[in-house]
Order: structure tokens, then sequence, then C-alpha cells
């Protein structure tokens, strides 16, 4: 079901919505993942193109897209997308960036007042931006009424006691004091580590590699699955080459072998996989195919 920015999803008792906040070329395919032979891009051209590939200009189709799930009464909203007149020195397209995201929310039926949980994956500029809004001077909580589920091992090595990710890049300090120390503030944080069950349907488990804490959601619910996997995969030649990872990934060994290990298993238990940043519908199943996966059905 699409009308606007809105397309929903129903697994079982849960209804998943995506709410894209923008669409469309972003860098140079080689760029993003730089291990892809350029011709895994050119030999999957037909169904690539265009929703995660521009090929005149090889360029790489990303979505910023946050997913709410309505589950078990409660409503989750995983990732908040880049923020709005944020600071962002490092990442150009994301300087001063001027958005409205929470009217993109209320369109597809959803006012911050009504969100019970903030998931943030990993603490990367483009997950946690809307986590607050500025009011008065000062940056609060979006979503009064939400605890933010922040992993730990994020929390720690972006945050204060990290040095802000050992101080590598400006931009980490301000995504941290801007879009995380706020809600630490407002008493709203909880942070997590290995697993955390959210509801009968809902359980965070850690996968990290993309960054230190980065994690998975998965669903289960009337014997259907699916996992969010945050940015373990941003383009869909990562599931065809799953050793590759992107230009962003901290640790490359160990995110590959996160990505391997959920790809596997969401070939094994049939799980619709549901990226951050995948064009089009934005979700996909996976299938075994020999020693890697080949692609399923996308999502309706």
């Amino acid at each position: 079901m699409t009308h606007e920015n809105k397309q929903s999803i129903v697994l079982g008792d849960v209804e998943i919505i995506k709410v894209v906040e923008w669409q469309g070329p972003f860098v140079p395919a080689p760029d993003l993942v730089p291990q892809a032979d350029p011709q895994l891009w050119r030999d999957n051209r037909d169904w690539l193109a265009p929703d995660h590939w521009e090929p005149e200009g090889d360029l790489a189709v990303l979505a910023l897209q946050s997913w709410v799930i309505r589950s078990a009464g409660l409503t989750v909203l995983v990732d908040t997308g880049v923020g709005s007149g944020r600071e962002r020195p490092g990442t150009p397209g994301f300087h001063h960036r001027q958005g409205d995201f929470l009217a993109d929310l209320a369109r597809a039926g959803v006012r911050p007042e009504e969100v019970d949980l903030v998931v943030n994956t990993h603490i990367h500029g483009d997950h946690v931006g809307w986590n607050t809004v500025a009011a008065d001077g000062a940056w609060v909580p979006a979503f009064p009424n939400a605890r933010y589920l922040i992993p730990a091992a994020d929390d720690a090595h972006f945050g204060p006691d990290g040095s802000y990710g050992k101080g590598l890049r400006e931009d980490d300090r301000l995504i941290y004091e801007d879009s995380i120390a706020p809600v630490h503030r407002a008493g709203q944080a909880e942070l997590w580590d290995g697993a955390h069950r959210i509801d009968a349907h809902l359980t965070l488990e850690s996968a990290p590699g993309h960054t230190p804490g980065s994690a998975v959601l998965r669903l289960a619910s009337g014997g259907e699955r699916a996992v969010f996997v945050g940015d373990m995969l941003h383009s869909p030649v990562q599931i065809l080459a799953p050793s590759c990872n992107s230009c962003f990934c901290m640790d490359p060994v160990q995110a590959a072998a996160s990505r391997r290990r959920v790809l596997e298993r969401a070939a094994d238990e049939r799980e619709l996989v549901v990226p951050a940043h995948f064009g089009g519908t934005g979700a996909v199943e996976v299938r075994r195919n020999g020693s890697t996966f080949a692609l399923g059905e996308w999502a309706a």
C-alpha cells in the first residue's frame, strides 16, 4: 500500500510503515562498495536500475528512510534520519540540511507523542538526526514520551568517554552532542548490549562491525519474520557479494562476518531483510545460492 511517502507491510500481527526522508543518487558506486567488482553492477543492471544504481553516472542510489513498527500496542521508530539544521562540516550533503521529517511522519499517521520507543541501530548522523529538535536555543528529544534504545558500545565509542570516536571526525562529536547527549539529559536514553527483548515480537541483537555497537532488530509474528539490518547493507550488491563492505564500515573483518551471519539466518528462516538505505520498496527476501546468496522477492 503506497500513498505519498507511506508504504506499509503487514507481517503477522505487526505493521511496518516506511517513511522516506530523501532518495536519489548519492555517491559513485565504486566509492560506496570499494571491494565489489564493477562488473557485478553491470551484470545486474536490469534490476539495480533505477532504484539502486544510476548506470549513466555509475552512481549508487540510496534512500534516507525510517521504519515505524506497530507491535503489541507499541509504536516503535527505527532510526531517525539526518535531522534539520545540523552542523555536519565533514558531510556536505547533511551540513545545514533542512527537512521536515516530523511532517513526513504525520502524513504516515504518526505523531511525535505517540512514539513509545526509538531504536537507533547505530550512532551515525543519518540514523539519529531526528532524535532531537531545536527548542528555545537547545536540542531536546523530538519524541517526548519515548524511550530511546541506544547500543551501549556505540554510546561509549562516540560519547565523551571514547573522546567522541577517538576524535577522528569532528562530525562524531557534533552528532553526539546534538542528537544523543540531549536524550541522556532528558532521562530518556536506555543503553543495551548483547540482546534486548522489546516485546513478544521484537528483539534487538548486536551485530558489530559497521560501528562497534551496530545492531539488528528481529521481528517474528504469526510465522512471518523480518530483520532490520541498519547499515549492514548499503546496496543489494552486498547480498550477492557479502564479503564486500561499504566504505563506512569501521571494522571490515567484523562487519563482513556479521553480514554473512545475518544473511545466513535470513535465508534459512525466510526473514524479510530490511536495510536502512535500499531504494524501491526497501525490503527483500534472501536465498542461499551455493556458498553465497541471491535475492528473492521484494516486499510488495
